[in-house]
């Protein structure tokens, strides 16, 4: 444990019992208090904590357990093996049962006292027929039996963890609810078993509130807790995608063993129909994997000895052997879910706003109640006690913030699931609300706006140089890089059966191009910058290379032993949807640049197809974020990516020279197709190659954060407006009051709008 903690400085926990945004700021506080912690971060509806820390040690986990135990809530260490999703599922699904249970048991008792008493009001023949042959006494005994069985059984950890949170001089929701139910079953109790402590016209029950309150805010409960289970529905699907038993091969047999005991280096074989268990290498057989889970690309890819293979994807048609690369937490599937989780669990500066403010709200609804209580008690007509009480519990049931704790990290959980669905993962859960402020996207050109398989179309010689000769250096000092433009080159050699040599002191110059000895000769290839800083001349081929460039073709100059040899062009197409994206984005109102590498000339001829609107061409990585900063308006006073008035940047590229730029940005995207230094550095990844992941990714973003500010318009307006209604501020000018039923079913409802809105993200579409 202790090595595990030190490597990581991060802990995850989950806790148990929060029902209120009040609960969370209590937790985080507590969290906060244990030596070593730097920060804490707690999400209602994921009811997780993350911490981060800046020491661990040995008992640091039991510190955090116990600082949240001391706070009135339980808490556990969250398995990273996995489990913790379906354990977490099991868990709400017990939750949602016991609630379930309660609600029927408090139903059943409260139907009883709620018609005794309300049906008699309604119906006068009823009451005169119930006093004359049962006498209101023995009624209100039965009432006191029944509501106290409601408030003691189903309604028990109401007053348990409301007395616990007011010990600690932190009232909450389940506080709110113990003071206004307990007050109205004592003073009903009173009022049937002492009537002489009371004035004649006080004597009056409110049993049938008190039962209402608990039984309407328990079916507020399981209601939620049941829509909660619905926003885990997009992990629940990725989990479901990757089978529980892999048929490994031992020996000459096949044998059927838990996912768990796969492990890298083992056989398996996958059967037409099935998923693929776990990420891998064919090693034998052919088939047609259909990959959509993973790129959203419908059409399945043909897989063929030596193609990689993910797990949780759907072989469709022949047998593969497969030798197994990554397991458990390591496979492409477990990082998605991961993230997915990860982001779900996020809290956006937006939140950090809602739980100061609810932090202070209860206490602050609970001073209300009071004063409530006292001014009716001082200025209402004689009986004055029975109004004081009824309006006091009103105001303390009706301005419950369990939708304020709810509003944002629902529509988090949800949209983050939903785009998850539409191949856009949140890495960090900050960039769902800052992508919605973007202006700029800014695009790498090569494997982002471009398919990134380039092919070379033509070489352009100088006087003395053969085709083949060039071309075979070439190739073989750039089989060294991962570039797609060396696997052009690669390809085109190995395509005309030339032999390629050992290349000795090979370099890299990021942005520029390589550098190597084969056979003897110092071979240059790169950009024209690279052979001006090597002092060579690049004029006699310039005229063929700029026909190229216009075009929109890629030109790289090779030069052998400091003279220039060559030209060649490689062509790679613009992906078909790349002109859809920039639209989109257009469409939107976000401005559209391109930063790349490549020359101007094809640059500029790319974003012509495109419609971009600016290029920033010949780059080196350092030049990327130098672009990035002069489009975001950085550079015009040395503000900061923070400044007001700046408008909001997004890069996206997909290889190792973009990560500089993606970290620069306000919002790095990148491509899923890329490199994985790409993949670390973005806060949003893209699953598929695809760039209408972009706008659709943005859509997402501004759908959820209009969704957040719905829940908290709802929450706050509708609980603060009640406020007054509940008081009976408006009874002496003749308008009505909220009774403390009614005030129970309204915060119900409040709970449960903020949960069907944020429920409706799960059906959007961009």
């Amino acid at each position: 444990m202790t090595a595990a903690l030190a490597a990581s400085d991060r802990i995850e926990l989950s806790i148990e019992g929060m029902s209120c945004a009040s609960c969370v700021k209590r937790v985080e506080n507590a969290l906060a208090g244990v030596p070593g912690v730097q920060r804490a971060a707690v999400n209602l509806a994921t009811e997780r904590a993350q911490v981060e820390l800046q020491r661990a040690g040995a008992d640091t986990v039991g510190a955090l357990v116990a600082a949240v135990a001391k706070a009135g809530y339980e808490a556990h260490p969250v398995d990273a093996g996995g489990g913790e999703a379906a354990r977490q599922a099991a868990a709400r699904e017990n939750e949602a049962r016991a609630l379930r249970g309660r609600f029927t048991l408090a139903l059943v008792l409260t139907l009883p006292v709620f018609l005794l008493e309300m049906g008699g009001h309604l119906v006068p023949a009823l009451h005169h027929w119930l006093q004359a042959r049962v006498g209101e006494t023995a009624l209100w005994a039965l009432q006191f039996v029944l509501t106290t069985l409601v408030l003691a059984v189903p309604g028990r950890s109401f007053f348990a963890k409301g007395a616990a949170a007011l010990r600690h001089a932190a009232p909450d929701m389940n506080s709110l609810v113990a003071v206004g139910a307990g007050s109205a079953w004592l003073y009903s109790t009173v009022a049937t078993f002492a009537p002489g402590w009371l004035p004649p016209d006080a004597r009056h029950v409110y049993f049938e509130a008190a039962a209402v309150i608990v039984t309407l805010i328990l079916l507020g409960r399981m209601l939620e807790a049941r829509a909660k289970g619905k926003t885990g529905a997009a992990i629940a699907r990725l989990a479901s995608l990757q089978p529980r038993t892999a048929r490994v091969l031992r020996g000459a047999d096949a044998v059927d063993v838990p996912i768990e005991s796969v492990r890298p280096g083992d056989v398996v074989r996958v059967r037409p129909g099935e998923n693929l268990p776990v990420d891998g290498l064919v090693i034998d057989g052919s088939s047609y994997v259909d990959e959509s889970m993973i790129t959203g690309e419908p059409v399945p890819v043909q897989k063929l000895p030596g193609v990689s293979v993910t797990g949780g994807t759907r072989n469709t048609q022949g047998s593969l052997t497969v030798q197994v690369t990554r397991t458990g937490a390591d496979t492409t599937l477990a990082r998605i879910a991961e993230m997915v989780q990860t982001a779900q669990g996020a809290k956006l500066p937006i939140q950090g706003l809602v739980d100061r403010i609810t932090y202070r709200f209860v206490p602050a609804i609970m001073a209300l109640a009071a004063l409530t209580f006292f001014a009716w008690l001082a200025a209402a007509p004689a009986p004055a006690l029975p109004a004081a009480l009824v309006h006091a519990v009103s105001v303390l049931i009706v301005a419950c913030p369990c939708a304020m704790g709810l509003a944002t990290p629902m529509s988090i959980m949800v949209g983050t699931g939903r785009a998850a669905e539409m191949g856009v993962l949140f890495r960090q859960g900050e960039a769902l609300q800052t992508l919605r402020e973007v202006g700029i996207v800014a695009f790498d050109k090569t494997g982002t706006l471009t398919e990134g398989k380039p092919t070379l179309t033509g070489v352009g010689l100088a006087p003395g140089y053969r085709r083949e000769d060039v071309l075979g250096w070439v190739a073989s000092m750039q089989e060294a890089s991962e570039h797609p433009i060396a696997s052009a080159i690669v390809a085109a050699a190995r395509a005309e059966g030339l032999v390629l040599t050992p290349v000795r002191d090979f370099a890299a110059a990021a942005g520029a191009g390589v550098q190597g000895t084969v056979n003897g000769h110092a071979i240059l290839a790169g950009t024209p910058r690279l052979m001006e800083a090597h002092g060579v001349d690049a004029g006699p081929l310039r005229e063929q290379a700029q026909i190229w460039a216009r075009e929109g073709k890629t030109v790289i100059h090779v030069a052998v032993d400091g003279a220039l040899a060559a030209v060649m062009a490689v062509a790679d197409p613009v992906r078909p949807s790349a002109a859809q994206a920039v639209a989109a984005l257009r469409a939107a109102g976000i401005r559209t640049a391109m930063i790349t590498g490549d020359n101007r000339h094809t640059a500029q001829a790319v974003a012509q197809t495109l419609g971009i609107d600016e290029v920033h061409a010949e780059m080196l990585p350092e030049g990327k974020v130098e672009a990035v900063r002069k489009l975001r308006g950085d550079a015009a006073d040395g503000a900061g990516r923070g400044a007001p008035n700046r408008p909001r940047l997004a890069f996206v590229g997909d290889g190792i020279n973009d990560a500089p730029a993606l970290a620069a940005a306000d919002v790095g995207i990148a491509i899923g197709t890329g490199t994985d230094v790409a993949r670390d550095t973005a806060s949003v990844v893209l699953m598929s190659a695809d760039p209408r992941g972009v706008p659709r990714a943005i859509a997402v973003s501004r759908a959820t954060l209009t969704n957040i500010r719905q829940n908290l318009f709802w929450a706050f307006v509708y609980n603060v407006a009640l406020i007054p209604l509940a008081a009976g501020v408006l009874i002496p000018f003749g308008g009505p009051a909220l009774s403390p039923i009614f005030a129970a079913a309204a915060m119900a409802l409040s709970s449960l709008f903020v949960v069907g809105n944020a429920l409706r993200l799960r059906r959007f579409a961009s």
